[in-house]
């Protein structure tokens, strides 16, 4: 069993990976922390180091003798970032999901989307969300 966290360094992320510890800990369990490299070819080469470093520092925030922490770097693919985590969690045997969201109106809704509601509705697991 794995807790999947999505983690991209903002304040919601890091409360989702503060919770994954807490429920790794509670149900005996590995924690699997996710970065996705959006946007194009030249974008994700420019932030694959920032990345890179961001999971680094979240493996040392979730360092704890009797948890294992995993870390994965996502391309993004031919899919948008929440279906991407999606058939990730699928793939890998997640449990739970646990992702930060950010409080947006309706209208930035429309005109952005939203990964975690992808996440929310289509993942075969429980999705925790903090923000």
């Amino acid at each position: 069993m794995k807790v999947m966290v999505c983690y991209d360094g903002t304040d919601a992320s890091k409360k989702a990976l503060q919770l994954s510890l807490e429920h790794a800990e509670s149900f005996k369990t590995d924690i699997l922390v996710v970065a996705i490299l959006e946007g194009s070819t030249q974008e994700q080469l420019s932030n694959l180091e920032q990345l890179e470093l961001l999971l680094a520092d979240a493996k040392l925030l979730l360092a704890h003798d009797t948890v294992i922490v995993e870390t994965k770097l996502l391309p993004e693919n031919n899919f948008n970032t929440g279906e991407n985590l999606v058939l990730f969690a699928q793939e890998n045997n997640v449990k739970e999901i646990i992702i930060g969201i950010k409080k947006r109106s309706k209208v930035g809704k429309f005109f952005t989307g939203s990964t975690a509601q992808h996440v929310i509705l289509h993942a075969e697991c429980p999705v925790t969300t903090t923000f």
